[in-house]
């Protein structure tokens, strides 16, 4: 499923986990996002992972009119594969958090492959002021909340999507979501070769430590074979880290501002690009090339843009 030494950059562009107060760097409107995914594309970003956002609140939202008002940007100038969330936030429905990908039957969408804690509370002690209303509840009420994924919400999605022919970004937060994916391709609901992204760092999934990244990757190597394709991307100021050790390892990288807002210790990222470039440089200085979205579309299996519906 590799194309030689290529390595597929996915760049997620704005997410659900940080608030606006947190950056003023951080896409928020339709046209903000447009233009961050088409930069973080020119950057060498085969792939953008899409969330939407209310214009005025910065609030997380599954509108599909939002994700309507960026679609079509980022397409008509960049041919970069559009990936969209049906994670949305962990306070929304699985019927919102799917809307926007039965609308838009885009070539890729996420799929998270368990229930979990999603803690973001603790960035209440780095964050003590904030522009809306909603940020401060938000972060807090996450200590006593569950971000659904039920096998039968999973399976949903996959039926929901799949004659579609999207194909997914399967994120693994910890080892027991490998083996979720690996009961859902024997069920037929999911065909190889899967996209798995490993999540590390989040606070109530696997952890970011180096044996943790060698842990999932061997557990995904003995349940998928060749029939896979590795990305991780790590939390915070884990990024660099993971995805680094990620790279050796023969996989490929998730960067961009759901992430992580900073480019070093103590410097914000001013752009989802900054970030793309940064890892860029890491590849190539490692003998490494940057594969192109077709070439990222070859790797995964997809459909091709052409077979959209924006």
């Amino acid at each position: 499923m590799q194309i030689s030494n290529k390595v597929i950059i996915t760049c997620a562009i704005t997410g659900s986990i940080h608030t606006p107060s947190m950056s003023p760097y951080l896409p928020v409107t339709p046209a903000q996002i447009a233009d961050s995914a088409v930069g973080a594309a020119d950057a060498g970003a085969a792939i953008v992972h899409l969330h939407a956002r209310d214009p005025k609140t910065g609030i997380p939202s599954q509108d599909p009119v939002l994700f309507g008002e960026f679609l079509g940007a980022i397409r008509d100038k960049s041919d970069v594969v559009l990936n969209l969330t049906t994670g949305g936030a962990p306070t929304m429905s699985i019927e919102e958090r799917l809307a926007p990908v039965a609308r838009f039957k885009p070539e890729v969408a996420s799929l998270n492959m368990g229930s979990m804690n999603f803690g973001l509370y603790e960035m209440l002690g780095r964050y003590t002021e904030f522009r809306h209303d909603w940020e401060r509840p938000y972060l807090e009420a996450s200590d006593d909340r569950i971000f659904r994924n039920t096998f039968r919400d999973i399976a949903h999605i996959l039926e929901a999507c799949n004659a579609n022919q999207t194909r997914f970004e399967i994120e693994c937060y910890d080892i027991g979501h490998l083996y979720t994916a690996a009961h859902f391709l024997d069920r037929g609901l999911l065909k190889a070769p899967l996209f798995i992204q490993s999540v590390f760092g989040i606070r109530g999934g696997i952890g970011a430590h180096p044996e943790d990244i060698a842990h999932m990757k061997r557990t995904a190597d003995r349940l998928f074979g060749k029939h896979y394709v590795w990305s991780v991307l790590g939390a915070g100021a884990q990024q660099t880290r993971v995805v680094t050790q990620g790279l050796l390892m023969g996989g490929n990288v998730r960067v961009g501002l759901e992430d992580n807002l900073w480019l070093s210790r103590g410097k914000l990222a001013t752009s989802n690009a900054e970030q793309v470039a940064g890892i860029r440089r890491s590849i190539e200085q490692l003998g490494y090339s940057v594969a192109t979205p077709d070439e990222a579309r070859a790797m995964l299996g997809l459909k091709g843009k052409d077979n959209v519906d924006f």
